[in-house]
């Protein structure tokens, strides 16, 4: 019997490499797992253009769940058409340090960063004044910061964390005005859990500085974006990080979801089998919380930390192992794991 149908968005570069190592990984799992593929390599999509976005949403809608492999942008980002599409509001990133990949600091990092997915100056192309100035409208919107909000206080409840909410309220006093309004209203509903605000320059240099004192942080779309980015410097690689992004039910609860590597398609390395797959198999963990099997969720992103703090991986970290001899050792150990 099937227990999970995915919905596998094809890409560009790396992306094959990691589709295999994401099914290798996922055979060694006890239970049974359907994987619907579907091109978005831009080879295809310049051929087949919005049908195969139709396609794409039509099939994600059926299963409510995707894992999406890098693609190129040109012209056209998928992810920002997908998002659109399916109107994901919430991007979910975990950034944490992983023993055995060199880091810029001392301290340990372990961030549940909750970006809104929309909104800010990013849905805003901008557009000239005359010739010597140009403007960019902002845009924040009530019902994708509740989401977000709820999302990362229910994070945090259910795994007894703290919320930051991070903004520059002082400043931008109408549009952060309502994000900080809004993140405060949700805070309500969940008394037992600690909340406090952050302006955004200086929780980033607080962040640095002590990073074990913030653990989820709650914020706008471009803050997230940059925030990521910066935490991901800090654990050591900008090429370790899986996000899942979420459309949302009238009730805020999480709906369709897809899981992805928050990295690139690298193809100076592609059909070399020299790429980490570690990103693909942790957005594969990130699914397997999502649909309520924490128990492989947590073998899998055992065995792949036990892999990179042990060295055997892949050149990128200091390893001498190819992409599928990486993938091969984690599907064994998981194997291992959830037959103990």
């Amino acid at each position: 019997m099937v227990a999970l149908r995915i919905v596998e968005l094809l890409g560009d570069g790396i992306g094959d490499e990691l589709r295999e190592a994401t099914h290798v990984v996922a055979a060694a799992l006890p239970i049974e797992i359907e994987f619907l593929p579907i091109d978005l390599s831009l080879e295809n999509r310049e051929k087949r253009g919005r049908m195969l976005y139709d396609q794409a949403i039509a099939a994600m809608r059926d299963t409510r769940l995707a894992i999406k492999y890098p693609t190129i942008t040109h012209n056209e980002s998928p992810n920002a058409v997908l998002r659109r599409g399916l109107a994901f509001s919430v991007i979910h990133r975990p950034v944490f340090s992983i023993p055995g990949v060199e880091s810029p600091i001392d301290a340990s990092v372990n961030l549940q960063i909750v970006r809104v997915a929309t909104g800010g100056t990013y849905e805003d192309p901008g557009r000239m004044i005359g010739d010597d100035a140009a403007v960019s409208l902002r845009i924040v919107e009530r019902r994708p910061v509740t989401h977000a909000a709820r999302f990362a206080f229910r994070l945090a409840q259910k795994t007894g964390l703290t919320v930051t909410s991070t903004s520059k309220h002082t400043i931008q006093r109408i549009t952060d005005g309502l994000f900080e309004a809004v993140a405060q209203t949700v805070a309500q509903e969940f008394p037992d859990t600690r909340h406090q605000v952050e302006l955004f320059d200086a929780l980033l240099a607080k962040i640095v500085l002590c990073p074990g004192n913030f653990q989820v942080v709650l914020c706008l779309n471009e803050y997230g974006d940059f925030l990521s980015d910066m935490a991901c410097g800090l654990v050591g690689s900008m090429g370790l990080g899986a996000s899942a992004s979420y459309s949302f039910t009238p009730e805020s609860k999480p709906d369709i979801a897809m899981f992805d590597p928050a990295g690139g398609t690298a193809p100076d390395i592609a059909g070399q089998n020299k790429c980490n797959p570690s990103a693909s198999l942790l957005a594969l963990a990130m699914l397997l919380d999502h649909t309520e099997r924490d128990d492989l969720a947590t073998a899998l992103r055992d065995s792949i930390l036990r892999g990179i703090s042990s060295g055997e991986c892949t050149a990128d970290l200091g390893g001498s192992l190819s992409t599928s001899d990486f993938s091969a050792a984690v599907a064994e150990d998981v194997a291992s794991r959830v037959r103990a």
